[in-house]
C-alpha cells in the first residue's frame, strides 16, 4: 500500500514574517497573477455560485441559552474556502472569528488562520497564522488597482480612515505609484491620524508632505488617489458620503470599505471597476434587497441599481479583465474611477501558497504529523 503518512507545516506569525509576508512588492505581483487567473476562470470560491465571499456564522440578538454568544460590533465567524489554479494549483480556506470587544483583551478585532490543502486528497499541507497575511493581501489589492487605473503622475493620496487597512494600502501605492510625495490624512480621532502620520514618516521618508486634515472634503480635494477604509455601522445613511464637487478630475478611489456617492454622479459621470463582479452577484443571491443597507460596498449598491433597471451590468469593468488586456485601463486623464474592493479567499490562497513555498525553501516552520497510518482507512 502506498505510504499514507501525512505531515503538514505549521507557520506561526514570526514564521510568516521570516517567510516574507511583509514583502508588499512580491504580494502585489502575486495578486496580479491571481487576477489574470480569475479573468481566465481558473478558480473556484464557495457557494453554489462558486463566487461567495464566505459562509458566515452570525450570533443572535437574544438567546434563551446562557452560554450562546450574542451579537455585537463585528462579532461573527466566517469560513472562506477557495481553489486557485495556474502556478498556485492550491485549495484551502481562511477561517476567522471577529469581535470588536477583543481589543479590551489586548487582541486584534479578528483572529485569522489559513489552511492549505492538497487539491486531490484534501490532506492538509500548511496551517498558518494569517492576520498579517490577510492585512498585506488586502492592502495589495488597491495597489494593483492603482497600477492600472491611477494616472501615471499621481502624487497626492487622500487617506480616509487611518487604520491598519489604509497602512497596507498606502504601502502598495508606494510600490505601484513611485511619484507619490504627499499624504492627506482624515480620521475620526486626532490620535489615530497622528499615529498614521508617524507611520508614514518612519516607513516612507520619500513622502515629503504629510497633512492631517479635519474633513473628508479636505482629504479628497486635490488628491490623485483616495483610499477609503473606515469601519462603521450598517445602514446607508451611516456610510461616509463623498460629494462630486470635492473630486479632482482624473482621481482614482480605492474602496475596501463602506462608502456613498450621489446616484446622479455614479450613473452619469463615474467609471466603475470591481475586483470581481461575480462576487457582488453572489452577494445579491445571498442577501435580501436592498443589499446595500447590509453590505456597504459600492458594488453591492450597483447590484441593487441593476436589479431596479437603473444600471447595466456592462457599465461595470472587472480589474482582472483590465490586467489581462480584455478591457481598456484608464481611458482618459480626466475620468474619475471608482474601484470597489470586496476581499476574496483566492487572495489568501495565492499569498499563502507563495509564503508556504518560501518557508519550505528556507526551512521555516514546524512539521506536524496528522497520522502515520489512518486509523479508519
Amino acid at each position: 500500500m502506498k505510504d499514507a503518512k501525512i505531515d503538514f507545516l505549521y507557520l506561526s506569525e514570526p514564521d510568516m514574517i521570516e517567510a516574507g509576508v511583509l514583502n508588499m512588492a512580491e504580494c502585489v505581483d502575486t495578486m496580479i497573477e491571481m487576477f489574470k487567473l480569475m479573468s481566465d476562470g481558473d478558480y473556484i470560491m464557495g457557494g453554489a455560485n462558486q463566487n461567495s465571499h464566505g459562509i458566515m456564522l452570525s450570533f443572535p440578538e437574544t438567546s434563551p441559552f446562557p452560554n450562546m454568544p450574542l451579537n455585537g460590533p463585528d462579532r461573527r465567524y466566517m469560513a472562506m474556502p477557495a481553489y486557485l489554479g495556474g502556478e498556485f494549483d492550491m485549495a484551502g480556506m481562511k477561517w476567522y472569528g471577529s469581535n470588536a470587544a477583543n481589543k479590551e483583551k489586548g487582541l486584534p478585532r479578528s483572529i485569522l488562520t489559513v489552511m492549505l490543502n492538497e487539491k486531490e486528497t484534501g490532506a492538509p499541507m500548511a496551517l498558518m497564522s494569517a492576520n498579517v497575511l490577510s492585512a498585506i493581501r488586502t492592502g495589495a489589492i488597491p495597489g494593483v488597482g492603482a497600477k492600472y487605473l491611477a494616472k501615471k503622475d499621481s502624487r497626492v493620496v487622500g487617506i480616509i480612515g487611518p487604520g491598519v487597512m489604509n497602512k497596507t494600502a498606502l504601502a502598495s501605492f508606494m510600490v505601484t505609484c513611485p511619484n507619490i510625495d504627499t499624504i492627506k490624512i482624515c480620521g475620526r480621532r486626532k490620535v489615530t491620524s497622528e499615529a498614521f502620520a508617524d507611520y508614514v514618516k518612519t516607513e516612507f521618508p520619500q513622502i515629503t508632505n504629510i497633512e492631517i486634515v479635519d474633513s473628508m472634503e479636505a482629504a479628497v480635494s486635490g488628491a490623485d488617489i483616495v483610499s477609503v477604509a473606515t469601519s462603521g455601522s450598517v445602514g446607508v445613511e451611516s456610510y461616509p458620503h463623498i460629494k462630486e464637487e470635492w473630486i479632482k478630475p482624473g482621481a482614482l478611489f480605492c474602496m475596501p470599505a463602506n462608502i456613498r456617492f450621489d446616484d446622479d454622479f455614479l450613473l452619469n459621470r463615474a467609471r466603475h471597476v470591481v475586483d470581481n463582479i461575480k462576487l457582488y452577484e453572489a452577494w445579491s443571491e445571498e442577501l435580501p434587497a436592498p443589499r446595500y443597507e447590509i453590505v456597504g460596498l459600492l458594488a453591492v449598491h450597483y447590484m441593487d441599481l441593476i436589479e431596479k433597471g437603473i444600471m447595466k451590468r456592462e457599465d461595470i469593468d472587472d480589474l482582472g479583465d483590465i490586467i489581462a488586456g480584455r478591457t481598456p485601463a484608464r481611458k482618459s486623464d480626466d475620468e474619475i474611477i471608482l474601484y470597489t474592493v470586496g476581499g476574496m479567499p483566492v487572495e489568501d490562497i495565492a499569498w499563502g501558497t507563495k509564503l508556504y513555498r518560501n518557508a519550505l525553501e528556507k526551512g521555516i516552520g514546524t512539521k506536524l504529523n496528522l497520522w502515520d497510518t489512518p486509523y479508519l482507512a
